[in-house]
């Protein structure tokens, strides 16, 4: 089969990837394997291609946004069948064991292996995954392009949500408004949580507005016109985090969403961080990604994507980087 692989880390616009043929994966007695018919491009293929996180396997097949089709069983398998619609986002596999696994907290599981990054991911024709990490997807009424931005920013925005533990009537800001801010944002919307975007671009303003936000501006220019009962900033950028503690209500939480950050450094203690909580999104559980997807029939999602062939990744991955792909989100079209 068809493999973009990593070896050698290095900027994306030196095109470190290299298209090749490799060995077609077979399954294990409790595995799939997934016919991949689209794969997203995420920014952490990225941070993982440049060296920003660390090389965990040398050659290796990135991808964590996976969305195909069963094509071959282990004697095992009992959830999915040949030609099941199926979905293998950044969670591959965990020990079952420890003391995170064992009270659903495999996200900090020792033993924690992603997509794409500990395993091989999706930039490849097909994918084998031990069944109890795959999503089912014969239920959801979206096309493969639309459903693949759902693996990464869906998942992992409905996780940082879950950390600030918003109810009905709260108010809930995000810094930021890309992919995963968004569904983040339609995730309140359904819940009855009202929403404060604070974003620099005037494109992305817009667009908070267009999808519903209560407020959208650059707090750094316009005071938001409340306080806060939670926030979640989603840019790796830590100088955000005293403003957003102090825009917070006591009993405030603050939830840190990237992978990696600038430092951070908090001036007054007493004003701004006291009586606040600051969290941090580290991984993904399987929880958040079954409850997502059993809500995302119910939520008002317009979900648009730049689709590119699978030969042109490379070129695609640079205009992620430089932030030019027409849509917010770029899928890579793997087969029919």
């Amino acid at each position: 089969m068809r493999a973009w692989i990593l070896e050698e880390q290095a900027k994306i616009e030196t095109r470190p990837l290299k298209l090749e043929e490799v060995p077609l994966p077979h399954t294990g007695d409790d595995q799939v394997r997934i016919k991949v018919l689209v794969c997203g491009v995420c920014r952490t293929d990225i941070h993982i291609a440049e060296g920003d996180l660390p090389l965990k396997k040398s050659p290796v097949v990135l991808g964590h946004e996976i969305v195909g089709v069963v094509d071959e069983v282990g004697k095992n398998v009992k959830r999915f069948s040949i030609g099941d619609r199926a979905g293998v986002y950044w969670l591959y596999s965990s020990c079952k064991k420890c003391k995170y696994c064992l009270s659903q907290r495999e996200n900090y599981c020792p033993y924690f292996k992603a997509t794409g990054w500990d395993e091989d991911g999706g930039y490849a024709e097909y994918i084998s995954v031990s069944e109890d990490y795959v999503l089912p997807l014969n239920h959801v009424q979206l096309e493969p392009d639309e459903i693949a931005p759902l693996m990464c920013p869906g998942i992992a925005g409905y996780a940082a949500f879950k950390l600030t533990e918003a109810q009905k009537g709260y108010k809930l800001g995000l810094y930021g408004f890309g992919p995963t801010a968004y569904f983040v944002l339609k995730v309140a919307e359904f819940m009855g949580i009202e929403t404060y975007v604070s974003t620099r671009s005037l494109k992305n303003i817009e667009g908070a507005k267009r999808e519903g936000a209560n407020w959208a501006a650059d707090s750094s220019k316009e005071k938001m016109p409340c306080k806060l009962d939670a926030a979640i900033i989603f840019p790796p950028a830590g100088n955000l985090v005293e403003p957003a503690l102090s825009q917070l209500e006591k009993g405030g939480t603050l939830v840190m969403a990237p992978v990696s950050a600038s430092p951070i450094v908090i001036n007054n203690y007493s004003e701004n961080l006291w009586g606040h909580s600051i969290k941090s999104l580290y991984h993904v559980k399987r929880d958040d990604a079954e409850e997502f997807f059993n809500m995302v029939g119910s939520l008002n999602l317009n979900i648009t994507t730049s689709q590119f062939p699978f030969e042109e990744l490379q070129d695609v991955l640079i205009l992620v980087k430089q932030g030019k792909t027409e849509q917010p989100n770029a899928v890579i079209k793997v087969a029919d």
